[in-house]
């Protein structure tokens, strides 16, 4: 047990949709909402359903529900899951950011916390005030922050805006000097969220090359990420959260192939969005051999939508984009040859499929643009649908180094179907010549 430095016992986290809004403005804020506390308290242990002081009742939901595990001294566990999955909630409790609703977390030892962009400094401070100032709720003496204090300021490339105010700084500078400090204060569990995407490509391998310096000196990190390159390459452990539950945990490339399994299964999303011209029932990708998609792999895309109105020449572009938004390729298809027209109340599928995916291992997205090349509508569905890449491990296969900028992909349309709502025709499949887009 002397080994243990964090332990989850029975986690569950609640949080009342619609309920008051805590604000604490000034002392007078702060003093009456003290005195009302036990009231509060009172109401809601009356139920999960209560007024919001307002006439409003709100509703409960579970973030975290009966959450379990321990993790050793020097451990690094990356901890993965869909958006909305609860890994942040955990790390904002494991933080004591917000206080679990049941079970408990003992954490022995200091906890650095680099959670997003905003938190951890006061805006009007300068960045060197910040820095002595996180050292103090570290509960750090003065004199060990300032025996790292060179180091901080080397490591986050803010010398010349030391004395700024930090609101005045951009989200780059502010993530590197918020990092630096956290690293660099020692304290013995670091618990990091998806923020590191702020930083450029350069600075985000200094960082994870920092973290595995930091796991080597006995400390332990808890790592949020969507990029399941960076979680292998970092962590030893891993945790898979699903709707606020603990799934599944171990050994990191285990964890990691049976998300990425569980995800591509998923990857037919049914959604309900529309545009002016068009209602889009679902999007899918997959790789047309095997359930987890690899570098060089070939690759299925498949839009399915409802016109709202006639379109009379329909059309297709999908960009694909890493997690933080950088575009990286584009496929545009302004001719599917067997769709001349779809009428309003029609369904079409249109798909490709991409001969070779030359990406990076990594999270990347998918954005949909569908186009009547006739009036030169273009209305892009507004969601992203994400997918993962993972290195080819096959011994020999080719292996991608760093790039920047555009990829070519030789893509092929088709055509699935064309069809009334309701109705049902054989499928057809139409394929075009391969082209190569950059």
């Amino acid at each position: 047990m002397s080994d243990i430095v964090v332990k989850v016992e029975g986690l569950g986290k609640q949080y009342h949709i619609g309920g008051p809004q805590e604000r604490y403005k000034t002392m007078r804020d702060t003093l009456t909402n003290a005195a009302l506390y036990p009231m509060r308290v009172m109401q809601s242990l009356s139920g999960s359903r209560h007024s919001n002081g307002n006439g409003r009742n709100s509703e409960s939901f579970w973030a975290l529900k009966d959450v379990s595990f321990e993790i050793g001294r020097g451990e690094v566990v990356g901890v993965i899951g869909r958006n909305g999955a609860g890994k942040s909630t955990l790390l904002k409790v494991l933080s004591r950011i917000t206080e679990p609703t049941t079970g408990y977390i003992d954490v022995y030892g200091n906890v650095g916390s680099l959670l997003e962009v905003g938190t951890g400094f006061h805006p009007e401070l300068t960045g060197r005030e910040n820095i002595y100032l996180n050292g103090a709720i570290l509960g750090m003496p003065r004199t060990e922050v300032e025996r790292n204090f060179d180091e901080i300021v080397e490591f986050a490339e803010v010398q010349r805006f030391l004395d700024t105010p930090v609101k005045r700084y951009s989200s780059g500078m502010y993530m590197r000097l918020a990092f630096a400090v956290a690293v660099h204060m020692k304290p013995e569990v670091l618990v990091i969220d998806e923020v590191l995407a702020v930083g450029d490509a350069e600075f985000q391998k200094k960082c994870f090359n920092k973290m595995q310096e930091v796991s080597r000196g006995g400390r332990t990190i808890l790592f949020v990420s969507h990029n399941m390159a960076a979680i292998r390459s970092i962590c030893n452990r891993g945790l898979i959260m699903q709707s606020g539950r603990l799934i599944e945990q171990g050994d990191i490339n285990s964890v990691v192939d049976t998300y990425l399994a569980q995800t591509n299964q998923q990857q037919v999303q049914q959604i309900n969005c529309e545009t002016n011209s068009f209602k889009v029932d679902e999007v899918q990708i997959y790789a047309t051999y095997g359930s987890v998609i690899k570098t060089f792999d070939s690759v299925e895309i498949r839009v399915k939508f409802t016109a709202k109105m006639d379109i009379l020449d329909p059309g297709l572009y999908v960009g694909i984009l890493t997690f933080d938004y950088q575009r990286v390729a584009g496929l545009d298809f302004k001719d599917f040859s067997s769709v001349s027209s779809i009428k309003a109340g029609e369904q079409a599928e249109l798909g490709f499929s991409i001969a070779e995916l030359p990406l990076l291992p990594g999270t990347y997205q998918l954005e949909v643009y569908l186009k009547d090349m006739a009036s030169l509508a273009i209305e892009l569905i507004p969601t992203t649908f994400p997918f993962d890449i993972v290195e080819t491990p096959v011994y020999g296969s080719r292996k991608l180094e760093s790039w920047n900028g555009y990829v070519g992909l030789k893509v092929y349309p088709y055509v699935l179907s064309n069809k009334p709502v309701g109705s049902v025709t054989a499928q057809e499949t139409l394929r075009g010549k391969g082209e190569t887009t950059k």
